[in-house]
């Protein structure tokens, strides 16, 4: 068995993409427009599994946007998608400089979470050991849910 992706409904491909591609740096690796369907499948994959992966099996995570206009609530619902990254300090100021809210700030030096502009929560984790708790992050409240 192989992980093959996880699914997102989106109502703006071009947030969605700034988020995704220029924020959160996922890179794209597939795209499907279904005429017949009315829509369009975004695969994105982060660019560390791209340079260890075996191409078309890394994990990714793709965009359904449907063309027709439909209301989505509950986003958090199925759970959260995770990443990590190299310095959770660095990545976390630069979704907030970006004016991404960081809903949990990463007080621990480990883990936040932020939400997109579909409201889906996700993970940021420090890879390898926490970094040492430091301000602003280590004395910021919670903002809103995640």
């Amino acid at each position: 068995m192989h992980y093959l992706h996880t699914m997102v409904r989106i109502t703006d491909i071009d947030a969605s993409l700034r988020f995704y591609r220029e924020l959160m740096g996922l890179k794209e690796v597939r795209r499907i427009d279904n005429d017949k369907g009315r829509f369009t499948l975004i695969f994105l994959a982060a660019p560390k599994d791209l340079e260890n992966g075996d191409g078309e099996h890394v994990p990714k995570l793709e965009l359904t946007y449907n063309w027709d206009p439909e209301e989505y609530t509950g986003g958090r619902n199925f759970g959260h998608l995770a990443y990590r990254v190299e310095n959770i300090y660095d990545f976390c100021q630069k979704l907030s400089d970006a004016g991404v809210i960081i809903n949990r700030p990463p007080r621990d030096g480990n883990m936040a979470f932020v939400r997109s502009p579909d409201g889906i929560s996700i993970e940021i984790l420090q890879e390898g050991d926490p970094l040492e708790p430091k301000e602003p992050w280590a004395s910021m409240p919670n903002t809103g849910s995640w």
